[in-house]
């Protein structure tokens, strides 16, 4: 708004061009924002009214301004409309439109973890007392230290040595198991 005089108080005609600037305003926000957000209706009403108040300062009557500050919205809406599409907005998909991914597996991958399981407890079963003693010991967070200790083992190689044999056993035991099927 243009500043009042130095006394402080506005003058008549100051009064009556700040009703006519409200008057339009309300009316361009109206119109915007029939076919836009109300937030970007308020916001080219902003810029028409700038735009007016810079380069149309000389229009004075409501039935002048308003058919013009109509059509300077109407452009603005047009160029926003533009920019929309230049950066592909308009093709833009929200969030919470799109498909949440499923977490829970496929029946597939359901079918073949629980065959891979059932293989396992049956070569588990097949295993020798101190690979299955190992195996629960690992299962239960215990270190090689912990584990030599445990089996009595004279060294922690030794250790070593029995996890890599049980190990190699069970996966022969798991591809025998596989190959048996009807």
């Amino acid at each position: 708004m243009i500043p009042s005089s130095s006394t402080g108080a506005k003058t008549a005609s100051e009064a009556a061009r700040d009703e006519l600037l409200r008057k339009l305003r309300e009316r361009i926000v109206g119109f915007a924002a029939s076919r836009l957000q109300r937030d970007a209706a308020e916001d080219l009403a902003q810029e028409a009214l700038i735009l007016i108040h810079e380069k149309y300062s000389h229009v004075e009557p409501l039935e002048e301004l308003l058919p013009l500050a109509l059509r300077i919205v109407r452009f603005k809406m047009m160029g926003l409309r533009r920019k929309a599409v230049r950066h592909g907005e308009h093709t833009a998909v929200s969030v919470e439109d799109l498909p949440l991914m499923d977490d829970a597996a496929s029946p597939l991958v359901l079918a073949e973890r629980h065959e891979t399981t059932k293989r396992l407890k049956q070569a588990v079963g097949q295993l020798g007392e101190r690979c299955r003693k190992l195996l629960a010991l690992k299962l239960d967070g215990k270190n090689f230290s912990e584990i030599q200790i445990a089996l009595g083992a004279a060294t922690v190689n030794t250790v070593y040595t029995w996890d890599l044999r049980c190990r190699k056993q069970l996966m022969e035991l798991m591809d025998a198991s596989g190959e048996q099927k009807p």
